[in-house]
C-alpha cells in the first residue's frame, strides 16, 4: 500500500502534468504527435495526403492577392471583423470615447473583445444581425462582432451609469437567455446556435472574474479588463512575450468552461482525450487545442502595443483549430476521413474523430504557412503564422466551403453549445 508521502507526490505530479496542457507548446506538440500516426496509418479516423497540401498553399495563396493586392495582410485577430466596408466600427467608438488615459482606454477594449470572442462560437448559416445604427446586415463571425460592439456600446454590459464603455462581472453574472437573445436578435426566424450556452457562459465569466481579484480587482469593480493590469504586471522593460498572455487567459478563464475535462483538479478548457496517444500517465492522453483562448490571445495583442507594451514571439502561438481552417484541409483533400459514413453523421466536439480532425489542423497550418509564403514571395518576417490566418487559411477555408456547399456550411455536422468553434 502506497504511502500518504508517496500519494502526495504522485498528486503533485499529475497536477503538473495537467498544469503543462495549458500551453501553446502542448498544442503544438500533440497537434504535431496525431499528424505523425495518421501519416503512419495510426490514427483510426483520418488519413492524410501531403500530396494535396501545395495545391491548398497556392489556393491560399490566390486568396490573400485577391484580398491584399500589396500582400499585406494584417494579423488575424477579433478587430478585424470590427471593420465594414472602409469602415472600423471599434475605431470610430474609440476616437468618440474619453478616457483618463491608455490604461482606462486599453481596459476598454480588454472589455470588448473578451466578451466578443467568447460570444463567437459559430453561428451556423442562418442568422443574421442587422445594425440598426449603420443598416449594415452581417452573419457568422461578422454579424456576431458587431452585435457584440453594439451591445457594448449601448451601456448594455455596464453597471456604471456615466460609464457605457465597459464590462463588469456583476452584469455578466445577471445575463440570461433572453438577453443574449435579444442583443443578438435571435428569433424563430433568425435562429442562432448555442444561445442559452452562450448567456451560461458569461455568466460563469462574470462569477470567474469576481472570485478572482488577482487577475481582475480593480478599485472600483471587477471587469474582464482588469486583466490588462495583470498581464502589464508580467511585462519587463515594457515586453511580454505572447506566450504569457496566452497561459494568463487559460489560467484566468479555465473555471468557465462547462462540461470539459479536468485533471488532478486543474480544468483543462478546450482539451481532450484521443484513443491513439499512449504515455506514462492519463495527461499525455490528451490533446490540447485552446482554440478560443488563442484567438482571444492573438486579439489582445493589439491593444497592449496601443497601451506601449511590446508582445514578442508571437510565432509561439499556434494556428487555430476551428472549421474554417479545418474545413480546408478537408475540401481540399489533404484530410480524408476514413469511413464515409463521417460525413452524413452528428458529430460531438469531443469525439476522437472531430479532435483528430482539429488537432492536424494545428499540425498542417505549421506545414502550409512556409509553402504560402513562398508562393507569394515573402519572407516568415512579412508573414508570419498570424497574417497567414488572416489572409490566408480563414478566408480560404470560407471560400472553399462556399464552393462546395451552397450555404457556405463546415464539411461535417458538429453538436455546438456555443463554446468551442
Amino acid at each position: 500500500m502506497p504511502s500518504r508521502t508517496a500519494e502526495v507526490a504522485e498528486d503533485a505530479a499529475l497536477m503538473t502534468a495537467a498544469r503543462s496542457l495549458l500551453s501553446a507548446s502542448a498544442v503544438r506538440d500533440r497537434a504535431q504527435r496525431l499528424l505523425a500516426l495518421a501519416l503512419d496509418g495510426r490514427e483510426q479516423h483520418w488519413s492524410v495526403d501531403l500530396d494535396r497540401l501545395p495545391a491548398a498553399a497556392e489556393f491560399v495563396a490566390s486568396v490573400v492577392r485577391d484580398r491584399y493586392p500589396l500582400l499585406n495582410p494584417p494579423p488575424h485577430a477579433r478587430w478585424r471583423h470590427f471593420q465594414f466596408e472602409g469602415r472600423d466600427l471599434w475605431r470610430d467608438t474609440a476616437a468618440a470615447a474619453r478616457w483618463p488615459g491608455s490604461a482606462a482606454a486599453t481596459r476598454a477594449a480588454f472589455d470588448l473583445v473578451i466578451t466578443s470572442v467568447l460570444l463567437d462560437a459559430g453561428a451556423g448559416a442562418a442568422w443574421r444581425y442587422r445594425d440598426p445604427l449603420s443598416g449594415l446586415i452581417a452573419g457568422r463571425s461578422e454579424g456576431l462582432a458587431l452585435a457584440s460592439l453594439r451591445w457594448f456600446t449601448s451601456g448594455g454590459l455596464s453597471d456604471v451609469t456615466d460609464d457605457p464603455l465597459r464590462v463588469d462581472a456583476t452584469v455578466l453574472r445577471r445575463i440570461d437567455t433572453r438577453a443574449v437573445s435579444q442583443a443578438l436578435q435571435v428569433s424563430d426566424t433568425n435562429p442562432l446556435q448555442g444561445t442559452a450556452g452562450r448567456a451560461a457562459l458569461l455568466n460563469r465569466l462574470g462569477a470567474t472574474v469576481q472570485a478572482r481579484p488577482d487577475l481582475f480587482g480593480l478599485a472600483d469593480s471587477p471587469r474582464p479588463g482588469g486583466l490588462f493590469d495583470a498581464i502589464a504586471r508580467r511585462a519587463s522593460a515594457g515586453r511580454v512575450p505572447a506566450t504569457v498572455i496566452l497561459e494568463t487567459l487559460l489560467d484566468a478563464f479555465g473555471p468557465i468552461w462547462q462540461d470539459r475535462p479536468r485533471l488532478a483538479g486543474v480544468p483543462l478548457g478546450d482539451c481532450w482525450p484521443h484513443p491513439a496517444l499512449g504515455g506514462n500517465t492519463t495527461a499525455d492522453r490528451y490533446v490540447p487545442l485552446h482554440k478560443l483562448s488563442q484567438w482571444l490571445a492573438y486579439s489582445l495583442i493589439e491593444p497592449l502595443e496601443h497601451a506601449g507594451i511590446t508582445v514578442f514571439e508571437v510565432g509561439e502561438l499556434t494556428g487555430l483549430a476551428e472549421y474554417r481552417n479545418g474545413g480546408l484541409f478537408v475540401d481540399m483533400g489533404v484530410l480524408v476521413p476514413r469511413d464515409p459514413a463521417t460525413w452524413s453523421a452528428t458529430h460531438a466536439v469531443s469525439d476522437p474523430f472531430v479532435v483528430g480532425w482539429r488537432a492536424m489542423t494545428v499540425a498542417l497550418l505549421d506545414r502550409i504557412a512556409p509553402l504560402v509564403r513562398e508562393a507569394l514571395g515573402l519572407k516568415a518576417e512579412a508573414l508570419p503564422l498570424a497574417r497567414v490566418l488572416e489572409g490566408g487559411t480563414w478566408a480560404a477555408g470560407r471560400l472553399i466551403a462556399r464552393q462546395r456547399r451552397p450555404d457556405g456550411s463546415p464539411p461535417f455536422h458538429i453538436l455546438s453549445d456555443g463554446t468551442v468553434f
